[in-house]
């Protein structure tokens, strides 16, 4: 991992989507379906606004963002030039950043408690809006990551849904990183199956095309991308 930013002359932002984009018509085409179906989330999370641009000239609209500040501070400007953009949340959120996040953002991936459950219903009653939201699962039971643990993931997302009317669409989730993927991407799609979800996000720079094998509707692409960040914030790309 490299102590600095690449600057986008570094990095060839344009050939890397493309042979991202390859590698996702490929893994569609092996289990019967469309790549057009699958949506890839740039992460862009600890990279500048310069880095971000060249993937949105390269006809990139969804993006992903660990940080309620950093998207707070970088994207007003780009969303000048690219009004189209939709921006994903897909780091850890507190619940003192949900309004700010709610503003902010068109998805939130990393619904992972109650309180925040009950945060958002109760900011979406004052504002009359709320973002797309999914719901993360702490799919491999790691003490050390969020997300609700998949023995309460049915009760949880009946809470959200039927109680709190929030508009959840989807499942997230992240893999335990020394083990086999494929499994716990299967879980996922079994849990949405239950509930009727159609959206999948799992799958990220080492494991997306697995992930599309698996069912996955949403991948979060970063480092394949842009190159190598300053720093990390969690493991969600």
């Amino acid at each position: 991992m490299s102590d600095h930013n690449e600057s986008s002359g570094d990095v060839d932002i344009a050939a890397n989507l493309a042979t991202i984009q390859h590698n996702i018509d490929e893994a569609a085409a092996a289990v019967n379906r469309q790549s057009a179906d699958i949506t890839l989330v740039c992460v862009s999370k600890t990279h500048d606004a310069a880095h971000v641009r060249g993937a949105l000239e390269a006809g990139r609209r969804v993006f992903g963002e660990n940080r309620v500040q950093e998207a707070a501070e970088k994207w007003p400007g780009l969303k000048q030039d690219f009004s189209d953009v939709e921006l994903h949340l897909i780091g850890p959120l507190q619940s003192n950043k949900a309004r700010e996040a709610m503003r902010l953002f068109d998805v939130i991936e990393t619904l992972d408690r109650p309180k925040l459950a009950r945060t958002f219903a109760r900011l979406r009653d004052e504002t009359g809006h709320c973002p797309e939201l999914y719901i993360q699962i702490n799919i491999g039971q790691e003490p050390q990551k969020a997300g609700i643990d998949p023995a309460d993931a049915d009760a949880f997302i009946r809470e959200c849904i039927e109680d709190l009317a929030l508009p959840i669409t989807g499942l997230m989730c992240i893999p335990p990183v020394d083990e086999e993927p494929a499994p716990h991407f299967a879980l996922l799609g079994k849990i949405a199956d239950r509930h009727g979800l159609k959206v999948r996000s799992m799958g990220m720079s080492g494991d997306y095309e697995c992930a599309i094998r698996m069912g996955a509707t949403h991948v979060r692409v970063g480092t394949a991308i842009f190159g190598h960040r300053a720093y990390n914030i969690g493991e969600n790309a």
